[in-house]
């Protein structure tokens, strides 16, 4: 048995992946009326929102990780259960991240494709990164995670 949680691809790569393949595809095959459908210029302060946000997120949920001595990297083994600060709103925070960068980038992009991609990425990201994480968790931690589990919402 490996310590790591064998997810089918690292979670960065993922949302990078389904991004870009969004952005290409606008280029190919742009929506009609993409950029109103956006706000126009206006769709920039809730796409710099919502990417802060993201950002924000992910440091003090990295931080905390590093805290506790325990890997980010999903490849690596988890060496600490984080159930405090950040962790105690949401089992995800990164993933929660990434999805807010995500979308701050698709609407400054104005990118109806991306828009589209994200509900498999979040599929992706639910059953082929954090139920196999949530499986080597429970193996990993026993009774202290899955009493976290119950307490704490897997995304928000």
């Amino acid at each position: 048995m490996h310590d790591n949680p064998g997810v089918i691809a690292r979670p960065p790569r993922i949302f990078l992946g389904f991004l870009a393949a969004g952005l290409v595809l606008d280029r190919i095959w742009p929506a009609v009326g993409a950029a109103q459908l956006f706000g126009g210029g206006l769709r920039f302060f809730p796409a710099i929102v919502l990417f802060a946000a993201g950002v924000t997120t992910m440091t003090i949920a990295i931080r905390q990780f590093s805290a506790a001595g325990t890997n980010v990297p999903t490849p690596l083994p988890a060496k600490a259960l984080v159930t405090d600060g950040i962790y105690a709103r949401s089992r995800n925070p990164i993933y929660v991240s990434m999805t807010l960068i995500y979308s701050g980038i698709a609407i400054a992009a104005a990118s109806v494709w991306s828009f589209v991609l994200l509900a498999p990425v979040l599929m992706i990201i639910r059953y082929g990164v954090i139920a196999r994480e949530e499986r080597y968790l429970d193996r990993k931690f026993g009774a202290p995670y899955i009493e976290y589990r119950s307490r704490v919402r897997r995304w928000i």
